[in-house]
């Protein structure tokens, strides 16, 4: 069973659209159960990898190797460290809670809609568990299809226009990292005398500095429009506006950290020279602070409500990427947890947006006010998934929070210094967020007998709340997941970062003295 687990994983998805194929369009009922039970199998097949996998082994576990197209030295080649472990056990749980979400708010097409979602969740997993560069660019590719289509088919009445922005923006990306990634490929010919697309066979690869660069800035390209940084964030808010809810949570909660997650496994360890360059670093470091204050301040100013959750994830994605290139070990497993969090408790936030869009069709601020008098158990939950975003202690975005900034402060203080103050602009836009919209009296009679969460709705939110106090918590188990491969890609980075943080603990280590001496 586990020499094939990850192959069931990554394939179930597929199969469960396989078989959607068949069902007829007018049976709308059997696809919604068919597809919520795919959704609910691929999570309940990811369960045993929690159990069987070995915190603290070294390199990559689950591993499935098969020749694909051994002219091109394409194999299919997956595994997980626990970076991928936390971002796949992510993925397969908020893609089935889309899913559910989706019962009643979409009427038309849909059997073409969960299709799309079954082929999504494919490519996402497949972006996650791929070690072979040319299998995991097939994937990064495929997530393009139906991403597209959820947008433009199921969105808003300016649908085309976020989905085309949002396609060609992501694929000129993409499109760069390709030539980066044939460059290595190239190389690594030149050097050894075959071809292979092969990770850990292409970290063998001696280039000079400024071949390196010019990779890296390739792949930055491709990473930086995904995650997105500043300033390639702009097709972001449009995609996130126009999406149905559903293809706003897995935007943000997972596509979004496709690129983070690029940046961890490949840009540091394929290009360690460049991934050090003071001034590639200090560049990348100012861009993710001024997405952080940025992001806040334009989300302090937004009147409609998922445009605001969209620019804060401009705002939290750039804690992600700041904690990454502070290059150490707080800041790159603190970005990896941020990750895990910002998909939780942004994922919680859109799902908010469509209750109350679902009944009542509108997203402007203005039109809400007192719900919590109307709708209590909805304002418990967005109390929590506010106070989870905003990073209130016990709850799991104050660990990643707090883990960056420690990082950060160890790699340069004034970037630890700017960004604090985005933790103080998200507190504030987040609670006058829940002011405007749950606090006071009722201002809308048309809100007066809008009706509380039902089962269904509760359902959804309950797995997101319970892993966000669980993280809040007792975060041990993570960080306990992420110290050996954190650890592999400093040294990886940095070869003498811990021989020298040993000397420096010994140096400033007490002597003390007997009487008398």
């Amino acid at each position: 069973m586990d020499q094939h687990l990850l192959s069931i994983i990554l394939w179930t998805p597929a199969a469960g659209l396989l078989v959607l194929l068949f069902i007829p369009a007018r049976r709308t009922d059997l696809i919604r159960l068919w597809a919520n039970a795919a959704g609910l199998t691929g999570f309940l097949v990811s369960l045993p990898l929690l159990a069987r996998f070995h915190s603290g082994a070294p390199g990559f576990q689950f591993t499935e190797r098969a020749d694909w197209i051994p002219s091109l030295g394409a194999r299919y080649l997956i595994g997980i460290d626990g970076i991928s472990l936390l971002l796949l056990m992510l993925t397969t749980l908020v893609g089935f809670l889309a899913i559910l979400s989706s019962w009643k708010a979409v009427q038309d097409r849909v059997k073409e809609y969960y299709a799309m979602f079954l082929l999504l969740q494919t490519g996402m997993i497949g972006v996650f568990v791929s070690l072979d560069f040319f299998l995991f660019y097939i994937f990064w590719e495929l997530v393009l299809i139906p991403m597209y289509f959820i947008i433009g088919v199921w969105g808003g009445p300016r649908k085309l226009y976020a989905a085309i922005k949002f396609f060609l923006y992501t694929l000129a990306g993409s499109v760069l990292m390709l030539l980066g990634i044939l460059t290595l490929y190239f190389q690594y010919f030149n050097q050894f005398g075959y071809y292979t697309f092969e990770i850990s066979d292409l970290m063998k690869l001696q280039l000079p500095l400024g071949m390196e660069q010019w990779v890296f800035w390739a792949f930055f390209l491709g990473f930086a429009i995904k995650v997105p940084m500043f300033p390639f964030h702009t097709w972001l808010p449009d995609a996130h506006v126009e999406a149905p809810t559903a293809g706003s949570v897995i935007l943000a909660s997972v596509l979004l950290k496709m690129g983070t997650y690029g940046f961890i496994r490949f840009s540091l360890p394929l290009l360690p020279q460049a991934s050090l360059d003071r001034t590639i670093v200090q560049i990348l470091a100012v861009l993710s602070i001024i997405g952080i204050i940025y992001g806040a301040l334009v989300s302090l100013m937004q009147q409609d409500w998922k445009k605001l959750v969209a620019y804060s994830s401009v705002s939290h994605l750039g804690f992600c990427t700041l904690g990454i290139f502070a290059l150490n070990p707080n800041g790159l497993a603190g970005s990896v947890i941020q990750q895990v969090n910002h998909g939780i408790s942004t994922g919680m936030l859109f799902l908010i947006i469509g209750v109350v869009y679902e009944r009542r069709h509108t997203r402007d601020i203005a039109e809400y006010g007192g719900l919590a008098h109307v709708m209590p158990k909805f304002a418990v939950i967005f109390a929590i998934a506010m106070l989870s975003s905003a990073g209130l202690p016990l709850l799991n975005g104050f660990i990643g929070e707090f883990t960056i900034l420690q990082g950060a402060f160890e790699a340069n203080r004034a970037w630890a210094g700017f960004a604090v103050t985005g933790v103080v602009f998200g507190a504030a836009y987040l609670l006058w967020l829940y002011q405007r919209t749950m606090l006071g009296e009722v201002t809308n009679e048309k809100n007066r007998r809008l009706p509380d969460l039902s089962f269904r709705e509760m359902a959804v939110f309950v797995p997101l709340i319970a892993w966000a106090f669980w993280i809040g918590v007792y975060p041990k188990p993570y960080f306990d997941v992420l110290r050996t491969p954190v650890t592999e890609i400093v040294q990886r980075v940095r070869p003498h970062y811990f021989e020298d943080r040993s000397l420096a603990a010994a140096a400033q280590k007490p002597v003390f003295r007997g009487a008398g001496q």
